[in-house]
């Protein structure tokens, strides 16, 4: 360990206990970034040491950040992204027996120091931490006691921060009934604590059981995605993949938009056809429909995303960059977008919206009602379209097009109409 304690870090002098004040979220953020990035370079040369800067980072987490807003979430996602990069160094570093011990204590001390669970991840894989069967074993054997004692107390609100810590080190040490009937003197079936009985199970070969427990976890404040997803890839590796797809596929897909769900069901389910998922995915989610739009548009199932586009809300700015996008290929297709965006623009909706984008969506109907010599058409639709009432949201839709429709209605219908933008 000489050569590593003289190892000279870059990240230290940026954790240094309080250096963040309150409003120093994204300062604190972009540092995590660069001492993650610090610590994985370290390791690919030198894994051990790559794992004594990790640890040395979880040491100074909560000191470091203890006086910073984390109320937004931002920072806790910041943490958590970090330590799902640093914990496998850890887990895979070639330490000796002192070392990783060494380690431990010093995480030990970290995790109870906490002050809001920061380091929380860390005691989810405490086993795999411990390095082997038997150091998982002994962790076990000291914790064990604590935890059964605090979930048998008839008083609620006893916590104790090694619980996963615990239940991990159980698991890796193949204490699978010890491991299940610990997690019984639990008031509350809670699947932060219950994942680990799933993995008991399936490590016994129990994987109706296992399903079984699973489903059992379900109740207030456990998030159903998260089972499901857990009850579907044990299907699925049971080779029961449509049984998989019927009964979790679709409510375990997760993502941060409707495209990125399809995806993730997609991938997982290749020998299922693409436009069958997005039916169904599409019904699950009753009163958005048009939400789905950008997903069939990938999809190149242009009739079914006009048909969704006109059916239910659908971002203005996305239809009328689908018109743009498609004014060539698919000029019936780009006309159908660009005119679902003036209607949808007319109804209000639209997240800061200006004139410019008005306009943007009636250049691009123009457009293509020229490639489909249908100027007169479309000049009708958009005239509708503007004249539909008085409301607000119509008056600034009529506004913004003023100059544009006077030019365009007073010229020549024979004249380049449409390419004015």
């Amino acid at each position: 360990m000489a050569n590593h304690n003289t190892h000279k870090w870059i990240f230290p002098a940026r954790f240094r206990s309080g250096v963040y004040s309150w409003k120093a979220s994204r300062l604190a953020c972009q540092r995590l970034r660069e001492a993650v990035s610090e610590i994985k370079k370290v390791a690919k040369r030198d894994p051990v040491l790559g794992a004594e800067g990790a640890v040395r980072l979880m040491e100074k987490l909560w000191p470091a950040l203890e006086h910073v807003d984390s109320s937004s979430g931002v920072l806790g996602n910041a943490v958590n992204k970090a330590l799902d990069a640093l914990i496998p160094i850890i887990i895979r570093a070639p330490a000796d027996d002192k070392t990783r011990s060494q380690w431990l204590d010093r995480l030990w001390q970290a995790m109870a120091d906490d002050g809001v669970d920061y380091l929380s991840p860390v005691g989810d894989k405490w086993g795999e931490i411990c390095g082997s069967v038997q150091v998982a074993g002994d962790w076990a054997d000291d914790l064990i006691s604590t935890l059964r004692s605090c979930w048998s107390d008839p008083n609620p609100g006893n916590y104790f921060h090694g619980a996963t810590a615990c239940l991990s080190c159980l698991l890796v040490a193949g204490r699978y009934q010890e491991l299940l009937d610990l997690l019984d003197l639990h008031r509350y079936r809670m699947w932060h604590y219950r994942r680990y009985g799933v993995e008991a199970l399936l490590a016994l070969g129990k994987k109706a059981e296992a399903i079984q427990y699973a489903e059992a976890s379900r109740g207030l404040n456990q998030s159903d995605s998260v089972i499901d997803r857990a009850c579907e890839q044990i299907l699925i590796s049971s080779g029961l993949h449509e049984e998989a797809y019927r009964r979790y596929g679709l409510s375990a897909a997760t993502g941060n938009s409707y495209i990125a769900r399809f995806r993730t069901v997609a991938k997982r389910y290749p020998q299922k056809d693409q436009s069958q998922i997005l039916a169904d995915l599409i019904a699950t989610t009753p009163g958005e429909e048009g939400k789905w739009f950008a997903t069939a548009k990938e999809l190149k199932l242009f009739e079914l995303a006009l048909e969704l586009a006109n059916q239910t809300p659908c971002d203005p700015k996305t239809l009328t960059r689908a018109a743009r996008d498609y004014l060539d290929a698919e000029p019936v297709f780009a006309l159908g977008s660009a005119l679902a965006a003036l209607c949808w623009l007319s109804e209000g909706w639209g997240y800061e919206v200006t004139s410019a984008d008005v306009i943007e969506a009636y250049d691009r109907a123009m457009d293509a009602a020229f490639n489909l010599n249908k100027v007169d058409d479309v000049k009708d639709q958009i005239r509708q379209i503007v004249e539909s009432g008085e409301s607000a949201s119509v008056l600034f839709v009529r506004q913004s097009l003023h100059g544009r429709m006077r030019a365009h209605f007073s010229a020549d219908r024979q004249g380049h109409v449409g390419h004015a933008g």
